[in-house]
C-alpha cells in the first residue's frame, strides 16, 4: 500500500518538528518535506508533489491562507489542512474559501491530525467540531481582499507612502481603501480597525 505523502509548513521550529514526529510514526503516513514558511512549501509542491499539505496560517513570506489557494489553483489534486491557534469562525471561513479541505486546532489531540490526513485525501473535508457550530452565527466579512491587504499591512505600522509604492497605487486611492475598511468596521482610525479585524480572523 503507498503512503499518503504529507508536506508541512510552519514557522516555529519545535512545533515542526513535533508535528513531523507525530505524523511520521504512522504506518500509511510519510512526511517527504518540512518548511518554514508558504513560500518554500509552494515553491517545493513542484517537485514533491505531496498528497497533502499541513500548514499553519501565520507564516512569512506567503501564509497558509495564500498558500492553499494556490494550491487549489495549481495542484488541484493535493489536499490542504490547516493547522492553527486561531479559533475564530472569520479564519475557518477564509481557510474553506481559501480551498483547504481541513482545518484543525492545535490544542486538539495529537492523534486527530492524521486522522484529518487520512480523511482528507479521501476527499473528505474535516474541521474542528467546535469551530464549526459557530461558524453559522458569525458575521460576515466585509472586507474586500485589497482592503484586507492594505489594512494588515498598515496596522503593522507601514505607511500610507511605503505602501502606495509597493503595491503600485497612489497614495491616494491607499487613504480611499484604509477609509473604506474603517467606515465598514465602525472603527476610529486605522490602527483600530486593524486589532477589530484580527478579532475576528479577518485578517
Amino acid at each position: 500500500m503507498s503512503k499518503i505523502k504529507v508536506l508541512l509548513a510552519e514557522d516555529q521550529g519545535m512545533v515542526r518538528g513535533a508535528l513531523a514526529a507525530l505524523l511520521g510514526i504512522e504506518p500509511d503516513i510519510e512526511v517527504i518535506g518540512s518548511v518554514s514558511n508558504g513560500q518554500e512549501a509552494f515553491r517545493a509542491m513542484a517537485t514533491l508533489r505531496p498528497d497533502v499539505v499541513v500548514t499553519d496560517i501565520e507564516m512569512p513570506e506567503m501564509t497558509g491562507l495564500e498558500l492553499a489557494a494556490r494550491v487549489r489553483e495549481l495542484y488541484p489534486d493535493t489536499r490542504v489542512v490547516i493547522v492553527t491557534t486561531f479559533a475564530r469562525p472569520g479564519y475557518l471561513r477564509r481557510a474553506l474559501d481559501a480551498g483547504a479541505s481541513g482545518y484543525l486546532l492545535k490544542d486538539r489531540p495529537s492523534a486527530e491530525l492524521a486522522d484529518a490526513v487520512r480523511r482528507v485525501h479521501r476527499g473528505l473535508r474535516v474541521v474542528d467540531p467546535d469551530l464549526a457550530a459557530e461558524i453559522w452565527n458569525a458575521e460576515p466579512d466585509p472586507l474586500s481582499d485589497r482592503e484586507r491587504e492594505i489594512l494588515r499591512r498598515a496596522g503593522d505600522g507601514e505607511a500610507t507612502a511605503e505602501l502606495a509604492r509597493s503595491l503600485r497605487l497612489s497614495e491616494g486611492t491607499v487613504r480611499n481603501y484604509l477609509s473604506e475598511a474603517i467606515s465598514k468596521l465602525g472603527a476610529a482610525n486605522r490602527i483600530e480597525a486593524a486589532r477589530m479585524a484580527r478579532a475576528k480572523g479577518w485578517l
